[in-house]
């Protein structure tokens, strides 16, 4: 089958690369634009309705806090109670593991074909990739990841994976790509959401009736009771979750909490920070296994992937808090030009720049470069409904690329070297704390500086493109302020502040 093997993130080039490209995609950044400002404009809409919100997002990330400091006593919580309901639960501590878990799950069954629920973890860890390497075709059912799926894509966006996409582009896939996989797209399919939703539908149907195995992620997972939930606005989830005969759920370890007073909390602000509405049309929960409908068989595979490293990280374990609603991205004004496949992971954004070099670690060119895909302006915080400080992480990042420094890899707590490429920037900062910590040299400096302005080159040389090339050097003012309070004030501090004394009687 064509397109079998979804295309991967494998081999990406470092962030800067890849955003020059997409930036100069002007047919992607005019989709970016008019749905990241549609979406950010309805979400603040749904927001401003609750006088509590500010409080509602406090406990959020309370809750998340309180669980990620107790997350093993919830997690053998929650193994005895999917247990005692008549579900299986695997412990997978990375990618291979669970592919393999998951591929054998599969194997066992007899079949050779699944349905999936969109799914973030599973396309963290290549599921797809690793089930087509086996001979086991997984069909994407959410109408965006289906797009993906057709196009031989990669999802670029948390909530909405194919927002690349226009609807012109999304009627050409499924023309030319609907029959490799199934039914084929209706004779003279126009771009009209209506008819592609149609098309859409009418495609998956048979997929549903058909399978006998799903697969599917979870927004939450209840400790106290075993229950997953998954929330969605189409309905296919509920289908991959009731129909099959054997339902198989991937989730990070994350994604727990504690009780069903907690998941109501989460219930509010998911909805309203991710699609704008006051509740999912779908909110699907199941306990187990059941005589009377639904699976079989259930089996919940609890994904590490670098979560317990980043757990043990006090500043970086905030990003476990998110609850994947994609605020973030539609406020970023680099995800808004640069696009969400420039970040090189199933994670764009700002979280994803977070979230990314602590699941893989910053040794890779591409990891080491997501830190530093941020404006820092902000924003991302402002919007998280659960209170990501992301520019403090990033910030946080930073550091561990320049300086290096103690981590937890793997479970065990090391010392990561410093990333390559940024000696330069090290002895740098070497050199300026060097002169700040000798006044009368930086005053020297700022003298020599000023004096020379005028020969000052408008880029840097060596090392020092890589910040140039993308702005204008500060032009150096004709004196230092130093210089300028000891002429307009004459020198004298105590003068000053007495004068300012006098004035204000």
């Amino acid at each position: 089958m064509s397109g079998t093997h979804q295309a991967t993130y494998l081999g990406m080039p470092a962030f800067p690369q890849a955003a020059d490209a997409s930036t100069r995609n002007t047919q992607l950044r005019a989709n970016l634009r008019h749905a990241t400002h549609t979406i950010r404009a309805k979400r603040a809409t749904a927001v401003a309705e609750l006088d509590d919100w500010s409080r509602l997002r406090a406990a959020g990330a309370a809750i998340k806090d309180r669980t990620l400091r107790h997350l093993d006593h919830y997690l053998e919580q929650l193994e005895s109670a999917v247990t005692a309901a008549g579900g299986h639960v695997h412990w997978a501590a990375d990618a291979d593991e669970a592919n393999r878990i998951v591929t054998e799950l599969v194997r066992a069954t007899g079949e050779r074909e699944v349905v999936k629920v969109k799914s973030m973890a599973t396309q963290e860890i290549g599921l797809n990739g690793a089930l087509a390497t086996a001979g086991i075709t997984a069909y994407e059912t959410d109408l965006a990841e289906l797009i993906v799926q057709l196009g031989d894509d990669l999802p670029s966006h948390i909530l909405v994976p194919a927002i690349h996409r226009n609807r012109g582009e999304i009627r050409d896939i499924f023309t030319e790509k609907m029959a490799q996989w199934g039914r084929p797209a209706p004779e003279g399919l126009t771009d009209a959401p209506a008819d592609l939703a149609e098309a859409a539908r009418l495609h998956l149907r048979e997929k549903f009736l058909n399978a006998k195995v799903g697969i599917s992620g979870a927004n939450f997972m209840v400790a106290e009771t075993g229950t997953l939930v998954v929330v969605e606005s189409e309905g296919n989830g509920r289908m991959c979750l009731t129909l099959p005969e054997t339902l198989i759920s991937v989730v990070g370890i994350e994604k727990v909490v504690p009780s069903f007073q907690d998941l109501e909390v989460f219930l509010q602000l998911l909805p309203r920070s991710s699609t704008a509405e006051r509740m999912n049309p779908y909110t699907s929960t199941w306990t187990g296994t059941t005589d009377a409908d639904g699976p079989r068989a259930f089996h919940l595979v609890l994904l590490d992937n670098g979560r317990t490293d980043t757990l043990a990280d006090t500043v970086g374990r905030q990003a476990l808090r998110c609850i994947r609603c994609s605020a973030c991205l539609n406020v970023c004004p680099v995800y808004e030009r640069a696009g969400g496949h420039a970040y090189g992971s199933a994670y764009p954004g700002p979280i994803g720049a977070i979230l990314t070099p602590q699941l893989r670690g910053t040794q890779s060119e591409l990891d080491a470069s997501l830190p530093y895909a941020s404006s820092l302006c902000g924003a991302c915080y402002e919007v998280c409904p659960v209170a990501i400080d992301i520019p403090e992480i990033l910030v946080h990042l930073r550091e561990r690329v320049v300086e290096g420094g103690p981590a937890s890899v793997r479970g065990t707590r090391t010392v990561i070297k410093p990333a390559k490429g940024h000696a330069a920037e090290r002895a740098a900062m070497r050199a300026a704390r060097w002169a700040l910590d000798h006044p009368r040299l930086l005053r020297t400096g700022q003298r020599l500086a000023s004096r020379t302005r005028r020969f000052h080159p408008r880029r840097l040389p060596g090392p020092g493109r890589a910040w140039s090339d993308t702005r204008e050097l500060p032009k150096v003012p004709e004196e230092s302020f130093r210089d300028w309070w000891q002429r307009t004030q004459g020198g004298s501090e105590t003068g000053s502040r007495t004068e300012g004394r006098k004035n204000t009687t």
